[in-house]
């Protein structure tokens, strides 16, 4: 007897695949420069929500990509004093007994820790090629902020006499921050993102 073919993944074209994957990738970037936009002042809100992680997934990557140049520098990248910062560790049992608005007090309260962290981070060093990359994060927690807004969470702002010390601790140099930045990307504000009920509406 002679082989059948399936009907499986494997039997999919993969020329049309690719053509897929690549009309994906403009999709991406249309949404990134949309999100970007939305971060300069004055301007509204987005009107739809952003559930794509994709657009996360960036941020990430040019957090790691911040770190990598940030480990290899050494004097230009000190850090005159220790610098606050999230804690990244997530406890699951306890995260999910929270609900949505905690969660994303606790989120927002960490993205503005990381902010001032950055700010500070740029009136250290004086190497205007790192700055580039402070700046691009600064943007980025920006930007996350509208992502935020586009899924009907509130803002929080926290203040420093709020701040809960026992869910943060200190950094003493550039790569350290960022490895906290990716980190905290990729627990807290992820889990925040993945589970929005507005998200969860769209799909269903």
């Amino acid at each position: 007897m002679g082989n059948r073919r399936g009907h499986g993944r494997g039997d999919e074209d993969p020329v049309r695949d690719y053509a897929d994957s690549e009309m994906e990738i403009p999709r991406l970037f249309a949404l990134l420069l949309i999100v970007l936009e939305w971060t300069r002042p004055g301007l509204p809100s987005p009107l739809r929500p952003i559930c794509d992680l994709r657009v996360l997934d960036h941020f990430i990557k040019e957090a790691r990509d911040a770190e990598a140049t940030m480990r290899v520098c050494k004097e230009d990248c000190s850090i005159g004093v220790p610098l606050m910062v999230p804690l990244t560790r997530v406890d699951i049992g306890v995260w999910e007994k929270k609900n949505m608005a905690e969660q994303a007090q606790e989120v927002q309260t960490g993205l503005w820790l990381l902010n001032r962290a950055f700010i500070s981070l740029h009136t250290s060093i004086s190497n205007s090629a790192l700055h580039s990359h402070i700046d691009a994060s600064v943007r980025n927690i920006a930007s996350i902020g509208q992502v935020l807004r586009s899924l009907s969470i509130q803002d929080y702002v926290p203040t420093v006499s709020g701040i809960d010390l026992q869910e943060t601790w200190q950094v003493s140099s550039a790569p350290e921050l960022f490895q906290v930045h990716i980190n905290f990307l990729r627990g807290k504000v992820r889990l925040l993102l993945a589970n929005a009920p507005v998200c969860k509406q769209e799909v269903s």
